[in-house]
């Protein structure tokens, strides 16, 4: 068995497309199914092309909740501070700081939670992520 990649539904390409820039995924590969109405674009963490992320989007407009039943996706990340703070530049809300240095939650535009771990071991607790309180849901 190998692992192929995680789908999720997203009701705007370019949002989508942009949030899980600013986590550091690029596009590897992408369909466009006129018949089927329907794209799947599939992303992935340079030099990691084995782990994907299907982002499918359905052309004709559908809604979409509970995106926290679905779980979260993880990506385990160098510095966990620099991650969040090039996400936070970006515009994006930390809904779970890294306070321990160790894991954060955020949340794509079709609210799919993702999870940060810090590579190897904690970093030490460090302001402004110590005081920070949760947002939202995560």
């Amino acid at each position: 068995m190998k692992y192929l990649h995680t789908m999720v539904r997203v009701t705007d390409v370019d949002a989508s497309l942009d949030f899980y820039g600013k986590l550091g995924l690029r596009e590897v590969r992408r369909i466009d199914s006129e018949k089927g109405r329907f794209s799947l674009i599939f992303l992935a963490a340079p030099g990691d092309e084995s782990a994907q992320v299907e982002l499918t989007y359905n052309w004709d407009p559908e809604t979409y909740d509970g995106g926290r039943n679905f779980g979260h996706l993880a990506y385990e990340v160098e510095n966990i501070y620099e991650a969040c703070q090039r996400l936070m530049d970006g515009g994006v809300t930390i809904n779970r700081p890294p306070r321990e240095g160790r894991m954060a939650f955020v949340r794509s535009p079709d609210n799919i939670s993702v999870e940060l771990l810090q590579a190897g071991d904690a970093l030490p607790p460090a302001e402004p992520w110590v005081s920070m309180p949760n947002v939202g849901e995560w």
